[in-house]
């Protein structure tokens, strides 16, 4: 039997179900506010990415001007001052025509400090194994010129050491002061290199070498040395070492006690060398100033190297002036 009971009314106070249809999500307003959000986010990146282009460029600019600071530094003189002082000049390093303690800085460190009318005196404040004795030499001869010239003392000062070609320079001064324990001396020549003969057989490795002069392949390492060529190049090396003798005496006078082993190429302590003759007294750079020249104030007249030439020699030129040196490998030095 079929009911006759009625279904109870439908809740109208329940919340409608969520609208699921496409066209709920067409909101009035909707693709305006994603738009601009999108365009802020994209600003403030923009901005932040200008920033930091200027940040960078700001930052390569100082360190532009500090580059051009630095070279205009390097390369311009000081000015001549009228204050009395001592004039110093540095001779560090090995001595070579290659190297920032070469006869063109130094004879022209040498000239700025005798020109100028304040420097009372020049003081060598040295520290140098030695090396090129061309180099030396033109440094020795100008320093006798300029003392003529200006009539200015010259002292040389020395540090660790002051051997070879170092004292060939330092003889030139008026006097040599010392500490007890530096290294002075070593007046000698040598000349030294490499021979790849026996080598070059072994490896099978065979030497082709054209040369126009029976003697153009002289001191050709990769050739055999012949007793004739040895006894050329030891008589080059007597020369040059009885001109460094000859310049000791010089430079020495009569204050140089001669020794059978003075010139054999030795080198002595600085107590030693004074006791030789090789050295006058003690004392520092300070102490000189202070006490002989009596001009407490010190400038350095030293010409140094631009940043510029130094990254051009280490970087620009290496290739070359590596073959130049292996070139030059066997010319005499004295050190």
């Amino acid at each position: 039997m079929a009911s006759t009971e009625t279904p109870p009314p439908a809740d109208t106070t329940a919340p409608p179900p969520p609208a699921t249809t496409p066209a709920a999500l067409d909101a009035p307003g909707w693709e305006r506010a994603v738009i601009e959000k999108l365009a802020l986010a994209t600003l403030q990146e923009q901005r932040a990415a200008r920033r930091w282009r200027n940040f960078w460029r700001s930052v390569w600019l100082l360190l532009a001007g500090v580059v051009v600071w630095l070279l205009y530094r390097d390369v311009v003189p000081s000015p001549p001052t009228a204050a009395p002082h001592t004039a110093m000049i540095e001779v560090r390093g090995a001595i070579s025509a290659e190297s920032e303690t070469n006869a063109a800085n130094i004879v022209s460190a040498l000239r700025s400090a005798f020109e100028d009318p304040g420097a009372k005196a020049v003081v060598l404040l040295i520290d140098s194994p030695g090396g090129s004795p061309v180099q030396a030499g033109i440094i020795n001869d100008e320093i006798w010129r300029l003392k003529e010239k200006h009539g200015k003392p010259v002292y040389a000062v020395v540090e660790e050491t002051c051997a070879s070609a170092a004292y060939y320079i330092a003889v030139a001064a008026d006097r040599i002061y010392v500490d007890k324990a530096s290294l002075v001396g070593s007046i000698g020549v040598l000349m030294d290199g490499f021979g790849f003969t026996g080598l070059m057989d072994k490896l099978g490795v065979e030497r082709r070498l054209l040369t126009a002069g029976e003697n153009k392949g002289f001191l050709d390492p990769f050739s055999p040395q012949t007793e004739r060529h040895r006894a050329h190049a030891q008589q080059m090396l007597d020369d040059i070492h009885q001109q460094f003798i000859e310049v000791v005496r010089k430079g020495r006078g009569d204050r140089l006690k001669e020794m059978p082993e003075m010139f054999s190429g030795l080198v002595w302590t600085g107590q030693r060398a004074r006791e030789l003759g090789l050295a006058d007294d003690l004392g520092n750079l300070d102490y000189v100033a202070r006490e002989v020249v009596q001009a407490e104030e010190i400038i350095d007249y030293t010409q140094r190297e631009s940043i510029a030439q130094r990254l051009a020699r280490r970087f620009g030129t290496g290739a070359v002036e590596g073959a130049w040196r292996i070139a030059r490998s066997a010319w005499p030095t004295l050190r």
